[in-house]
């Protein structure tokens, strides 16, 4: 079993990407063991098939050199926030044990990312009771485990950052593993209908956000991530 450092949860494959491949590029530069687990395989997407993105999302995690992909199959665009899909989530953090989880932007534009990020965020907090019960894959049963820290990505909306994460030295790895989903993204050539995220614009829009998040931090590219629950700061010096 792995313990990882960091896991990103994300609704549908190239959400960890667009949010946050900056940050999972530094954090494995750094030398941490980083996850990404996909809730679906994003079948209801117009353009591409679960199976293309599956190869995709293979790909990207190449890309960026996590410890490990897996995807737990949800429904996508109507998956819930139930004890079924709690529970299979919270059987993945205890398995990997991450001290920090990543999650969807908590308002967006597509409904799963909202849903997704309260489903994983709730999960973390049930992942540390002792009374509730998960077996791991050997039929074993799970120690209870809370991650210390639950961040959300921000995503389609502007949202005001209560943090900000260098990546001014891993835009080029990020943008990589975002073409790596080549049925999703701008493609001259492709003949597939277009979609919001499908124009030259949007793929523009993924450096000069960065950038313009950099810009406002002192910095060349910047991630920006929101929190439920504000990290302690020992000392005020700490903080950059």
């Amino acid at each position: 079993m792995t313990q990882l450092d960091l896991l990103v949860f994300g609704a549908h494959p190239d959400d960890a990407e667009l949010g946050a491949a900056g940050t999972i590029a530094s954090a494995v530069a750094e030398g941490k063991l980083v996850g990404i687990i996909d809730l679906t395989r994003g079948e209801l997407g117009t353009r591409g098939s679960a199976d293309d993105r599956d190869k995709e999302a293979s790909k990207a995690a190449k890309i960026l050199g996590v410890s490990v992909r897996e995807n737990l199959g949800f429904a996508d665009g109507f998956f819930e926030n139930n004890k079924e899909h709690q529970l299979a989530i919270i059987q993945k953090i205890r398995k990997y044990r991450p001290k920090i989880v990543i999650a969807n932007a908590i308002h967006d534009r597509h409904i799963d990312h909202g849903r997704g990020a309260k489903l994983v965020s709730d999960a973390c907090f049930l992942s540390g009771l002792q009374k509730i019960t998960t077996l791991n894959e050997q039929g074993e049963n799970q120690e209870a485990f809370r991650p210390k820290h639950v961040y959300h990505m921000i995503q389609w909306y502007d949202l005001e950052p209560d943090f900000v994460v260098d990546i001014s030295h891993t835009i080029d790895q990020k943008v990589a593993s975002i073409l790596a989903y080549s049925t999703q993204f701008y493609d001259p050539n492709s003949k597939e209908p277009e979609t919001p995220i499908s124009s030259k614009n949007f793929l523009d829009s993924v450096k000069y956000r960065a950038q313009n998040m950099g810009r406002i931090t002192g910095v060349a590219y910047a991630e920006g991530f929101t929190v439920q629950r504000y990290p302690l700061i020992k000392s005020l010096f700490d903080i950059h």
